[in-house]
């Protein structure tokens, strides 16, 4: 195996199939010592917390497969923390961890409300589902960036963009029902795609470090969401 890419909490290799393995690490992002999901370096290690990650992962991506939803997606090994996933082509530019996500919000809150406060109130539901794409760009806070926009930059086509908004509404319903039977509140989640020749797949992970969960009034925080997840 070649490292391609250390990362914040995965590092990247390439294999010799032409597939690419992920290293689940336990480092965390976060501030003086507290896991912060939306934080932009490494903040804490939390043992066991790759492993973890990767098991949350390999749940929902089994989940999709079952579903007929082709990610990027191809085996795991929980022992070593890693999955082997198929090549695929960062959306946008990729310099210093950026590239494009995809958010899928069913309830109004988070920076949603920051930016439209005065047209919808807090906990508002989005019926159906709302999603909307940023540039992964922390110089910028994020900048949102809708499908015409994509286009026009030729990062993305209109179809491969209404293929990739079809796939996120799909996805977020599936995880959404899976949390349901657990008691569980989906308000949010994001999304990492990639090119894989010429379609677009889900990549990276589904891990509850990228989801805004609550049960009744009050948010699930990662670690806790994350066991139970596991420990249902």
């Amino acid at each position: 195996m070649i490292k391609v890419y250390t990362g914040k909490t995965k590092d990247v290799y390439k294999l010799d199939n032409g597939n690419v393995m992920l290293k689940f690490k336990d480092d965390c992002t976060g501030k003086d010592g507290v896991f912060d999901p939306g934080e932009n370096s490494v903040g804490l290690t939390i043992e066991g917390i790759g492993k973890a990650n990767l098991e949350t992962s390999i749940h929902y991506f089994e989940l999709l497969k079952k579903a007929g939803i082709k990610t990027h997606y191809v085996s795991a090994d929980i022992e070593n923390a890693t999955m082997e996933v198929l090549d695929a082509e960062c959306i946008g530019k990729a310099q210093g961890g950026g590239g494009l996500e995809v958010i899928c919000r069913l309830v109004a809150t988070g920076s949603f409300i920051r930016r439209y406060g005065e047209y919808i109130a807090d906990g508002t539901k989005l019926e159906g589902g709302y999603v909307e794409c940023t540039f992964k760009n922390d110089a910028k806070g994020d900048p949102l960036v809708t499908g015409e926009g994509l286009a026009a930059l030729g990062v993305m086509s209109p179809a491969m963009f209404e293929s990739m908004k079809e796939q996120t509404l799909k996805i977020t319903k599936i995880i959404a029902d899976d949390l349901k039977t657990i008691g569980l509140d989906l308000w949010d989640i994001k999304f990492e795609f990639g090119y894989n020749n010429d379609e677009v797949i889900l990549i990276d992970e589904i891990a509850s470090g990228n989801m805004r969960v609550y049960k009744g009034d009050t948010i699930v925080e990662p670690v806790e969401l994350t066991k139970l997840i596991l420990n249902r």
